[in-house]
């Protein structure tokens, strides 16, 4: 995951994994795919690649806004397919000072993945009395788009 330059002390990270039972390439294929990406992402409400980008890769930005009217915009970092893909946000935006993500994909066997989502952030100025919270919320969110990605991709064609 890139380094958000920031004191430790103001950082927070989860790490949140599950076991789907498909392909690693499918896996990994599917979660980049934003016309895919609102079919299984329940915690978004927009989910853009920005500047005319066709396809997600290296340096391409995107815009995605919550089902709470947060939106931020990323730039991919990292994108090693079929193992990983890595955000960082690209400017300060509600809530988040800093942001940065990466979503691993480990094949454990012909037909299983497991995804794994590691999330590391820096709240805004005085909000950072709420990281906890906001740790906490933001961890739940991503626990149930991990079950919706799984429910998604098991499903019979």
């Amino acid at each position: 995951m890139p380094h958000l330059l920031l004191p430790k002390q103001l950082q927070f990270k989860f790490t949140e994994s599950i076991q789907i039972a498909r392909a690693q390439q499918v896996v990994f294929d599917y979660t980049q795919d934003y016309g895919q990406r609102l079919k299984w992402d329940t915690f978004l409400r927009e989910a853009v690649l920005l500047d005319g980008a066709a396809a997600a890769g290296p340096g391409v930005k995107s815009w995605c806004v919550s089902q709470h009217g947060i939106g931020m915009e990323t730039e991919y970092v990292s994108f090693n397919p079929p193992r990983v893909a890595a955000v960082k946000l690209t400017r300060p935006a509600g809530l988040f000072r800093a942001f940065a993500g990466s979503w691993r994909f480990e094949s454990i066997g012909p037909h299983l993945t497991e995804a794994t989502f590691i999330y590391s952030f820096v709240l805004r100025g005085p909000l950072r009395l709420f990281s906890p919270l906001a740790r906490y919320v933001l961890q739940r969110n991503v626990r149930g788009r991990l079950r919706d990605l799984k429910k998604m991709l098991e499903q019979p064609n």
